[in-house]
């Protein structure tokens, strides 16, 4: 009779501590996500500190364009204000699109590739892009990993007791492979 109940207890143990292990998973789990996302946005800051900056150096020149110099402001407010991963990947991605039809246009303005200054900016920015994709992709790894992990029996019967629950990939919204339209056409 005591072997029974020293072998219940022990069985008891042990699954209160794969319980417990199980439930410290889930928690560096999901914080490992935050933590790649939150890399995600530093990024994201480096580059809406550097798009005035190179805003202000071109805009004496290109005066006609403006309504690219609104878009881009526009696209910043937008994602300050944008809550959840996917309006924050919609909003950084109208931000690429404004970018991008800025980098179009001061490919036409030969007087721009000259200024040390825009050359500088560029070279940062393009760098700032390529940090952004790594860690999109370092991003979307950990969720994969995370996703994984949640829908795996046993832990998934934990991850349902916590409430953890699927975390959202960073997408791309519609229409981002399309190359921006540029008309230098002043009428």
């Amino acid at each position: 009779m005591k072997k029974t109940i020293w072998i219940i207890v022990g069985v008891v143990v042990l699954l209160a501590l794969w319980f417990l292990s199980s439930y410290n998973s889930l928690v560096t789990a999901s914080e490992s996500v935050d933590n790649k996302w939150a890399q995600v946005e530093t990024q994201y800051q480096r580059r809406f500190d550097l798009i005035p900056n190179l805003v202000n150096a071109v805009k004496g020149s290109m005066s006609q364009e403006q309504t690219i110099f609104e878009e881009l402001a526009a696209a910043r407010s937008n994602y300050t204000g944008a809550q959840t991963v996917s309006e924050k990947a919609a909003a950084a991605t109208q931000v690429e699109s404004g970018l991008g039809r800025l980098l179009a246009i001061m490919e036409n303005y030969p007087e721009l590739k000259s200024i040390d200054t825009v050359q500088t900016l560029m070279a940062q920015l393009e760098g700032t892009e390529n940090r952004i994709s790594v860690e999109r992709s370092r991003f979307n790894d950990e969720v994969k990993s995370y996703n994984v992990m949640i829908k795996r029996i046993p832990m998934n019967m934990v991850a349902g007791i916590f409430g953890y629950t699927e975390k959202s990939y960073f997408e791309v919204a519609a229409g981002v492979e399309n190359a921006p339209a540029v008309d230098l056409n002043i009428n």
